[in-house]
């Protein structure tokens, strides 16, 4: 009707976009402040039996140091299960010899994938079936552990009563594509996730698992139907994660950085093809809300910046404010900070975010294509194409 406002999304998009950083300013802070360490808590007056269940395939570089360093916590109860799951590496060699040094490794030779199966989650649902204790913690193979973790994630689990007790770890960066890419995570997960409030609401959509440890109340794990109710999700941390809050029980995220550091992958080809399998699948295949989504991240995080050098520039790149730019791309810097400061991400990166924005959003890109024509894959398994949700 003519003579009435109206109101244009794409035209208001930089506003919206400053008061959204807005936003990730105050959650960010929030959670630097109310996101508790794993090391935080008072030991407890029991300590339950604990299972550390390993997956592994072709993990020869990593699956040594990473068990030693489980084999030998502080923790009076536990025991570790290791699942060769078709290794065609020195994995099985490693295994065998390591559980003849050390009595509390049980060793077991993974069992041939059933259809309908990612191999991983087949791997895990083999390790929960073998192991004897009241908690189960997932982690993975290229994870190291202090000798205090065991100990203080019970502590953690029992002063929080837990039924999934899952925490951030240091995540390791040392080639260029590695820092580039691998801080984008725990800065999306830190500035846009309010962890508190996503705890007390119990919001499963707030929610975000880490799969490099998860622990879990046996029973709970179990109430949920475990990894075969998860069995063809590409992220199976995260969708465990939203099932044990669907059917009522506790989850709690921790900050494990000074306890568990993790190494994901080793160059930027690792990184680029490790993200494309999870990225698509974290959002649940919602071909829109993702499309909006990255759409979204690139007017706020990348729109700003090429502002700016336009403006050096004397060039019209984009048609975002230059004032409205300058506190957006002000506000970013903070949030990266912020996430720096916790997560002890490499000064540089902070600096040079809208490159690791934009390769972020290149993977996300590609997760969607690949996905879509069914070419995912991970360590040589073809993933199968999920029900898309449109």
């Amino acid at each position: 009707m003519n003579g009435l406002p109206t109101f244009s999304l794409f035209e208001h998009a930089p506003q919206m976009a400053v008061l959204f950083l807005t936003l990730g300013v105050f959650i960010a802070l929030s959670n630097f402040f109310l996101v508790r360490r794993l090391g935080d808590y008072p030991a407890p007056k029991t300590f339950p039996r604990v299972s550390v269940l390993v997956p592994a395939r072709n993990e020869e570089a990593n699956i040594e140091a990473c068990l030693r360093s489980l084999l030998t916590q502080d923790y009076p109860d536990y025991e570790v299960l290791a699942l060769d799951d078709h290794s065609t590496d020195g994995t099985g060699a490693i295994l065998a010899r390591l559980a003849a040094e050390f009595p509390h490794l049980r060793v077991l030779k993974g069992e041939p994938l059933p259809p309908g199966w990612l191999g991983k989650h087949w791997a895990c649902h083999q390790l929960a079936q073998a192991a004897q204790g009241d908690l189960l913690l997932f982690t993975d193979a290229d994870t190291r552990h202090a000798p205090a973790m065991l100990r203080r994630a019970v502590a953690a689990q029992v002063a929080e009563d837990a039924d999934l007790l899952t925490a951030f770890p240091y995540e390791e960066a040392h080639s260029l594509g590695e820092k580039l890419i691998i801080p984008v995570m725990g800065f999306g997960i830190f500035s846009f996730l309010p962890v508190a409030l996503a705890q007390r609401l119990g919001w499963r959509g707030l929610s975000v698992t880490i799969g490099q440890f998860m622990l879990f109340r046996r029973s709970a794990f179990e109430a949920v139907g475990g990894f075969a109710a998860v069995r063809a999700h590409a992220v199976d941390d995260v969708a465990l994660g939203r099932r044990i809050l669907e059917q009522g029980f506790r989850w709690r995220l921790l900050d494990a950085t000074e306890e568990v550091h993790c190494r994901m992958y080793h160059n930027l080809r690792e990184a680029v093809d490790g993200f494309t399998k999870n990225v698509f699948a974290f959002f649940d295949y919602h071909v829109l809300l993702y499309v909006l989504a990255w759409t979204w991240v690139s007017i706020c995080f990348l729109e700003p910046p090429l502002a700016l050098l336009g403006a050096v520039l004397h060039l019209p790149l984009t048609d975002f404010p230059l004032p409205l730019a300058q506190i957006a791309v002000v506000e970013t810097l903070f949030l990266w900070v912020i996430a720096a400061m916790r997560f002890r991400f490499p000064p540089l990166v902070i600096l040079f975010y809208p490159l690791s924005i934009a390769l972020f959003v290149m993977i996300a890109v590609r997760s969607l294509v690949f996905t879509l024509q069914g070419k995912a894959e991970w360590k040589g398994r073809a993933l199968s194409r999920p029900a898309l949700r449109w």
